[in-house]
């Protein structure tokens, strides 16, 4: 039986290559419209997994302990993200609390949580998981509404307001989102995609 040609598809204007052998740090793009094609990833789901934890550690740290304390005339306020989404809700602003409530708190988490679920069977026993499929196709359609870095861009905004009226401390939940928005750059990098080839495909490439 006559082998099938290994194609890739650009994304950008449907040019169509053989895919290529890519060795360590090198990457392919498009000669019509620079699209990026592939990349090598060699073993990186392996170092994915433990970032991933770390990430899954440092959301629940961000969500349970206070964002920041506010201190004005003896009186002081705190309050988590879940608590600032309730006091939205009650001021009016369900819809504004729903939003920060899906982008900050339920689609990174369902993310994280897709990605571990994703990552222990393929790093450990080099396996697909159940699922396999529809979990790549939705982590690959919950990317862009994951706005933690927004939030916490916002909230910064706010200390720095804030810090002329009130003593405003910094709080866990807060160095927490610093340090989960510098880890998520890190594991989000890992482009869905790249699971099929790591599962299905020739080692070192991606699939478009």
């Amino acid at each position: 039986m006559e082998e099938v040609p290994d194609l890739i598809a650009c994304e950008g204007c449907d040019a169509i290559y053989p895919r290529a052998q890519l060795r360590p740090h090198e990457a392919a793009s498009c000669r019509r419209c620079g699209t990026p094609l592939a990349r090598y990833w060699g073993r990186m789901h392996e170092r994915m997994l433990p970032l991933t934890v770390a990430c899954l550690i440092l959301f629940f740290i961000a969500n349970a302990f206070p964002i920041v304390r506010i201190e004005l005339r003896g009186l002081h306020s705190e309050t988590t993200l879940v608590g600032a989404v309730l006091t939205l809700a009650r001021e009016g602003m369900s819809e504004v609390g729903l939003l920060v409530l899906l982008t900050t708190l339920l689609f990174p988490l369902v993310q994280l949580c897709v990605l571990l679920y994703l990552l222990l069977p393929i790093t450990l026993r080099n396996q697909p998981p159940l699922g396999f499929a529809i979990l790549v196709r939705a982590m690959q359609a919950m990317r862009p509404w994951g706005m933690i870095e927004v939030f916490l861009l916002g909230v910064l905004v706010a200390i720095v307001k804030l810090s002329g009226m009130a003593h405003v401390i910094p709080g866990a939940a807060l160095w927490s989102f610093v340090g989960l928005t510098v880890l998520l750059t890190a594991v989000l990098s890992f482009e869905p995609q790249a699971f099929w080839r790591l599962t299905f495909g020739r080692k070192g490439e991606a699939r478009p």
